[in-house]
């Protein structure tokens, strides 16, 4: 009797938290109600790069300026609120709203109301770094759309000039790692980023002034030509030196020999925790045993989006996605 007794205590503990298993994210979440929403964004994104090259990395940095303000529920895509995040000073340079906005008049016109903003950034950012060579994934899909977006909650963003230190405390604020940390910046392994972003490491690095003294010396004066002080500050230069355009571990050895273009990924070096995953890549074994450089990333990126996710009845399905639905 007092077995039972504890198996139906047991059952009705756990049988109190089944409507929120039901509301988590999943695979194939659109199966039934849009059978053909992650086609549809796959081919809108696949246009948006095939049109420009840079594009790939635009929605994927994208999904990562999501997810890291109040999770990944699209609050960066508003242009209606009162001073909207995507005003914010970490937000510069971001960009492919307009490719967003395409998946989503078209979501519209098949499945009116169903597909959130959230979840096509996240399956946007999938199928651009499957457009630039890289590991093709499966999306956890079912995030329904924010109704908050205030400049104020991004002051927390990860930041070029950030330390090591204060990298991995932004990271683990976020619930993730020191290894989620060294796989994300390594998406810097497509893009470029623009010369305002390079000025205080090229010209005024604290302490000390004058420049970082881990850039490589071979790298150096390549940087300041690319970006002379008192340039101009738009010039845009690519962020993983030599293969800027395609999606591999490139970016991992360029950090590791001083080659790093952005100030947030040379300070990867400078800590026991995140110098030791990227070395785990570059091991003589690691061809055979692993680890896997790519499936890695896939585990970090698909854990990043899971940050702050809403489901179930939180939050809403935005008929635009630059704008709260209208109560």
């Amino acid at each position: 009797m007092a077995k039972f007794m504890n198996f139906l205590y047991l059952f009705m503990f756990f049988g109190c938290f089944a409507p929120f298993s039901q509301a988590q994210l999943q695979f194939g979440f659109y199966a039934r109600s849009c059978p053909s929403a992650e086609s549809i964004v796959r081919s809108v994104v696949n246009d948006a790069v095939r049109n420009d090259g840079n594009m790939a990395a635009v929605l994927l940095r994208l999904h990562f300026h999501d997810c890291f303000v109040e999770g990944c529920d699209g609050s960066i895509l508003i242009d209606t609120a009162p001073n909207p995040e995507k005003g914010a000073f970490g937000h510069q340079g971001v960009g492919g709203f307009e490719v967003i906005e395409r998946a989503k008049e078209e979501l519209e016109s098949q499945c009116p109301g169903v597909v959130s903003c959230a979840d096509i950034v996240a399956m946007a950012a999938r199928d651009a770094i499957v457009m630039a060579n890289g590991p093709e994934y499966e999306v956890l899909t079912g995030r329904r759309d924010g109704r908050v977006s205030d400049v104020s909650l991004a002051d927390s963003l990860p930041d070029v000039s950030d330390s090591i230190q204060v990298l991995k405390n932004k990271f683990g604020q976020k619930g993730m790692t020191d290894k989620d940390l060294v796989l994300l910046s390594a998406a810097h392994t497509i893009g470029t980023t623009a010369c305002f972003f390079m000025t205080r490491r090229l010209y005024n690095f604290f302490p000390g002034g004058g420049s970082d003294p881990k850039i490589n010396p071979m790298l150096l004066p390549e940087l300041k030509s690319q970006c002379p002080r008192n340039g101009n500050v738009n010039t845009r230069l690519g962020m993983d030196r030599g293969s800027s355009s395609t999606f591999d571990i490139h970016i991992l050895q360029n950090i590791r020999n001083g080659f790093a273009v952005l100030a947030s990924d040379a300070r990867l070096n400078d800590d026991p925790s995140t110098r030791a995953v990227m070395d785990s890549y570059f091991s003589p074994l690691a061809p055979i045993l692993g680890p896997s450089f790519q499936d890695d990333f896939v585990n970090s990126i698909v854990r990043m989006g899971e940050i702050g996710t809403k489901t179930g009845s939180e939050g809403e399905i935005r008929r635009v996605c630059s704008a709260f639905n209208s109560r």
